[in-house]
């Protein structure tokens, strides 16, 4: 069974304790993360997203981002962290 975690408007130093939570409280579950709300993206709760989406790698469960925002991409990609971030064949959708 896939667990969703919706992302707020704001992920913001205020946001990355509650999002790094939400990611803790659902370990070793399949997750589907919804990015569609997203228009800004701090770089605290980027680097929670990337350390759960390691995480998942390495308990072999799936992790999924679905329908990121604009911003959300845009954000991810100044960064630096699309290749982290998102699956290779998103990537080549994106550009």
């Amino acid at each position: 069974m896939t667990t969703a975690i919706a992302l707020p408007e704001t992920l913001d130093l205020k946001a990355s304790g509650p999002l790094k939570q939400a990611f803790v409280e659902r370990r070793g579950q399949d997750i589907e993360v919804h990015a569609d709300q997203v228009r800004r993206l701090g770089g605290l709760c980027l680097q929670v997203l990337l350390a759960a989406r390691k995480a998942w790698a390495e308990d072999g469960k799936p992790f999924s981002i679905t329908a990121p925002s604009e911003a959300f991409v845009e954000t991810t990609r100044l960064f630096g962290a699309e290749g982290a971030l998102f699956p290779a064949d998103y990537q080549g959708a994106a550009s």
